[in-house]
C-alpha cells in the first residue's frame, strides 16, 4: 500500500464523518465564493460601464466619501473639452431611487445630455428622448420587465408621471436594470438646477496615454474658479475610481467579514475531524512509529488528510457557490445587480483559502500524533 494510498483509504474509512466535514466546509467556501464573487462583480460591472465605452477619466467633486453625492458644475464641460489630449467629454447625473408601487428599491436613475457618448452602444426599442423633452424616460430591458413596464406606459419619479418612450438593451448588466432621463429634466425633477454627479473623459489615443492621463489629472485638479480660488475636483483613472466608490469597497467589507466567520467555523470542523481521527487511529500510529516511520510523516500523513477534505469542500462549495449566484441573477428584485458569472480567480481564491484552512485545522492533530510514544501508542486501548 503506498502513502497516498493509505491516506485515501483514512478519508474513506468513516463516510459519514468524511461527508459531513465535505459539507461543511464547503458551506463555508461557498461564503466566501459568494461573496467574493458578488462584490467583484460589482467592480467589474461598473468598470464595464466605462471601460467598455473607452473613457480613460472620471471627475468627481473632491473630498467626499460618497461619489454618488458629487454636485458640479454642467458648464464645466467645455473646460474639459479644451484640455489637450481630450477627445470627448460626457456629463451625467446619477440618482438612486425607489418605486415602491412596483416593488424596485434602489433603482438607479441616470439623466444624460442628448448627445452623450453612452446612447451610441445601446439598441433601443421605441426612441430615446429628445434634448428639450418633458416627461419622458427609458428603461433598460431588465427595469422594464421587472416593473411590467412597456412602450407608453407610465412611470412615476418624485410624484411626476414620465411617458416610457424607449426601452434599451445595454452590453452592461447595471444599466440594464436603471432607467435614462433627458439631463435637464433630471435636474429639474431632482431640483439640482445645471448640476451633474460626474463627467466621463476619453483621451485621445496613442503610446504615451498613461502620461497624458496624468497630465490631464493635474491639470483638472488645478482648476480654479473665476474668484481665483482652486476647485474640489478630482479626476481618477476609471478603475481607481470604481474601486475608491463607497458602495464597493462596502461589499468588499462584509464579504470578508463573513468570509472570515465561516473559514474560522470551517477550521474549527477540521479540527474536531482530525483530533477524533487521531484519538481513533492511536494504536495505528503506534505501530507506524514502531517500524520506522519518522514523525515527520505522521504529520504529513495527517495533514494531507486534511488537505484532501478541504479541497474537495473548496470545490463542492464552489460548485454551489456558483450555481446559488446564478440563481439570484434570475430573481426579480435582484436581477439587474448582481452579475451571475464568479471568475476563475475568485473560485482560485476560495480554494487556496480552504488548503490554508487544512492546514490551520489540521496541524495541532498532526503535531499531537507525531508526538505520540510508540510504547505508550502501542497499549491504547
Amino acid at each position: 500500500m503506498t502513502f497516498f494510498s493509505m491516506i485515501w483509504n483514512q478519508v474513506c474509512r468513516r463516510r459519514w464523518r468524511t461527508c459531513l466535514t465535505i459539507l461543511g466546509m464547503s458551506v463555508a467556501i461557498c461564503a466566501v465564493v459568494a461573496l467574493r464573487g458578488i462584490a467583484d462583480g460589482f467592480e467589474r460591472g461598473f468598470c464595464e460601464v466605462f471601460e467598455g465605452r473607452g473613457v480613460d477619466l472620471i471627475v468627481v467633486e473632491g473630498g467626499l466619501t460618497e461619489q454618488l453625492t458629487s454636485n458640479l458644475d454642467e458648464s464645466l464641460t467645455k473646460r474639459f473639452k479644451d484640455l489637450p489630449g481630450v477627445k470627448d467629454v460626457a456629463c451625467m447625473l446619477l440618482e438612486v431611487l425607489a418605486f415602491e408601487k412596483e416593488g424596485q428599491l434602489g433603482v438607479i436613475v441616470q439623466g444624460w445630455p442628448s448627445d452623450a457618448i453612452m446612447f451610441r452602444d445601446l439598441k433601443i426599442q421605441g426612441r430615446r428622448p429628445s434634448a428639450d423633452e418633458k416627461q419622458t424616460v427609458m428603461l433598460g430591458g431588465i427595469l422594464a420587465k421587472n416593473m411590467k413596464k412597456k412602450l407608453g406606459d407610465k412611470v412615476e419619479i418624485d410624484r411626476e408621471e414620465f411617458t416610457v418612450v424607449g426601452i434599451f438593451e445595454s452590453f452592461n448588466i447595471f444599466e440594464n436594470g436603471a432607467m435614462v432621463v433627458p439631463l435637464a429634466e433630471l435636474q429639474r425633477v431632482m431640483r439640482r438646477p445645471g448640476q451633474v454627479t460626474a463627467f466621463s473623459l476619453v483621451l485621445e489615443d496613442g503610446k504615451d496615454k498613461a502620461e497624458k492621463a496624468n497630465a490631464v489629472c493635474k491639470q483638472i485638479e488645478g482648476f480654479t474658479n473665476p474668484q481665483g480660488k482652486r476647485m474640489r475636483l478630482t479626476a481618477l483613472p476609471t478603475k481607481d475610481y470604481v474601486s475608491n466608490t463607497l458602495q464597493i469597497r462596502i461589499a468588499y467589507a462584509m464579504a470578508w467579514c463573513t468570509s472570515g466567520i465561516a473559514l474560522i467555523i470551517g477550521a474549527i470542523a477540521i479540527l474536531n475531524t482530525m483530533m477524533t481521527s487521531v484519538l481513533e487511529r492511536t494504536r495505528e500510529i503506534g505501530i507506524l512509529r514502531a517500524i520506522g516511520w519518522k514523525r515527520s510523516r505522521i504529520m504529513c500523513m495527517i495533514l494531507v488528510e486534511a488537505l484532501i477534505l478541504c479541497v474537495l469542500g473548496a470545490l463542492l462549495g464552489a460548485g454551489l457557490a456558483r450555481f446559488l449566484t446564478f440563481g439570484m441573477t434570475q430573481t426579480p428584485g435582484v436581477e439587474g445587480f448582481i452579475q451571475g458569472d464568479i471568475s476563475f480567480r475568485i473560485v482560485a481564491q476560495g480554494v487556496l483559502l480552504a488548503a490554508v484552512v487544512g492546514v490551520i485545522g489540521g496541524w495541532y492533530p498532526a503535531w499531537r500524533a507525531s508526538r505520540l510514544s510508540p510504547t505508550e501508542a502501542l497499549r491504547h486501548e
